[in-house]
């Protein structure tokens, strides 16, 4: 079986060759953007550039600018040793060909591999950008998935086929919370899509925060900030790539992508060179369908297909909520997780702001029963919040009000409860959730009972 699957990646492979191939020629470099001559009735845009140096040595890129005569090359590394007259060649973008036996590897983001070890190619070549299944055919979103985190299980519930985004600024618990996720999520396979990351993170990320377990049934695609902005936007678009073959397959695929930020930012900076004008906030106009076109592409499949339950990670620099890149996916997505600095300081992990954290699975995903303790849940966290300030500086005297009271009696229950990890499901998860309502509930009955102090 392994030997059909190598024999129809070498025909392909061998189909793809061009025994006449046009040839064109530097006739300029600026800023870091090649002009190519003699292309330009051949080239398309996204097509593959390969440029040989007169030292022999070759550099790639990706056509984002045609003209008549020429083609506009951005390369995917320093044009650095590249002079007027050098050779360039065209090369088909013809994507990337998944295989199960690239669970627990890394890839770059042409399908290439960093671990050191070869790859199997499979069979068949999937274009790195492809349009959503049919809005009239798609499934509906799934069951309930356990996630190993009671505050998921509970307030947050993630279904089958969610997209959710995870807003976060820097050092806040983000990767340690998508790698907790990537580990013991339900899922058939975990797709990995490591954005813009520090070189140095991505080992770690795989080795200390994923682990053997968690790598074993993941596909982690890497590109790091130092490389060129079309790898690191390419990244996302491999990522889903991957993860549509195994959903095409009938799975039901975990997709994890950190971040959409450096996505974005990539973009601008392949958006700018290509000529367009950065009027959205430093954003070329092209953003937002850039963002929502791959969002979308996440979620329940068509008929006979799985689904991909997908989760984006966004930074917020000093919490901005309201700056392009959260504001477009806020209004995409089926929820949206706040982290919050402040919780995370204070030694609360994962450090979630429930009260500006959404899931858009609600009320469907709960039961009548589960849904009242989330209200009720929501209802003493909120009253807490908006009398934390007085309760702290000592302002506030007990018995003065039944809900403040509630709220104070509950909140240390909550707070820690929002904190807990477990293995044994949602419903476990929910029996904590209303036990500690109703220990707060009785205790709160109590310090009404007694006698006020004069």
């Amino acid at each position: 079986m392994q030997q059909s699957v190598r024999m129809k990646a070498l025909q392909r492979h061998l189909s793809a060759l061009q025994p006449v191939r046009s040839v064109g020629r530097v006739i300029g470099v600026q800023g870091g953007v090649l002009t190519i001559a003699g292309l330009g009735h051949d080239a398309r845009i996204g097509d593959r550039a390969e440029i040989t140096r007169r030292d022999g040595k070759t550099l790639t890129g990706e056509v984002v600018q045609l003209s008549e005569t020429d083609a506009i090359v951005l390369p995917d590394a320093s044009v650095t040793g590249v002079s007027l007259a050098d050779r360039a060649t065209l090369n088909r973008n013809v994507g990337i060909s998944p295989d199960i036996t690239w669970m627990g590897r890394i890839v770059d983001p042409d399908g290439a591999p960093l671990d050191g070890a070869p790859l199997t190619q499979g069979p068949v070549p999937r274009p790195l950008q492809s349009a959503p299944p049919p809005a009239a055919s798609r499934g509906a979103l799934g069951t309930r998935l356990d996630t190993g985190h009671v505050v998921f299980d509970t307030m947050l519930p993630i279904v089958q086929g969610q997209r959710i985004g995870l807003f976060a600024g820097s050092g806040v618990g983000k990767s340690s919370l998508m790698g907790r996720l990537a580990q013991v999520m339900t899922a058939d396979i975990v797709v990995i899509a490591m954005i813009g990351e520090r070189g140095r993170e991505v080992r770690h990320f795989v080795d200390d925060v994923l682990g053997p377990e968690g790598r074993a049934r993941a596909i982690v695609v890497a590109a790091t900030s130092d490389q060129a902005p079309l790898l690191r936007r390419r990244c996302a678009w491999t990522a889903m790539a991957i993860a549509e073959h195994f959903r095409d397959q009938g799975m039901c695929v975990l997709l994890l992508a950190d971040s959409i930020t450096r996505f974005a930012e990539a973009h601008r900076e392949v958006a700018v060179a290509a000529g367009e004008a950065p009027v959205l906030r430093g954003y070329p106009p092209s953003t937002s369908h850039m963002i929502m076109s791959l969002c979308e592409r996440a979620g329940p499949g068509g008929e006979g297909q799985g689904d991909i339950t997908a989760v984006f990670s966004v930074l917020v620099a000093g919490s901005d909520m309201d700056e392009p890149i959260a504001d477009i996916l806020r209004g995409v997505l089926d929820g949206h997780v706040v982290l919050d600095r402040e919780i995370a300081e204070r030694g609360r992990f994962p450090a979630i702001d429930i009260l500006r954290s959404v899931s858009r699975s609600l009320p469907a995903a709960a039961s009548e029963d589960e849904n009242e303790a989330i209200s009720q849940t929501r209802k003493h966290l909120s009253v807490y919040a908006k009398n934390q300030m007085m309760i702290s500086a000592g302002l506030y005297t007990q018995g003065a009000d039944p809900e403040i009271d509630e709220a104070i009696s509950l909140w240390p229950s909550l707070d820690g409860l929002m904190a807990m990890t477990h293995f044994q499901g949602c419903q476990h998860s929910f029996d904590q959730l209303k036990l500690a309502l109703r220990r707060g509930a009785r205790t709160a009955m109590t310090t009404r009972a007694k006698p006020r102090k004069p």
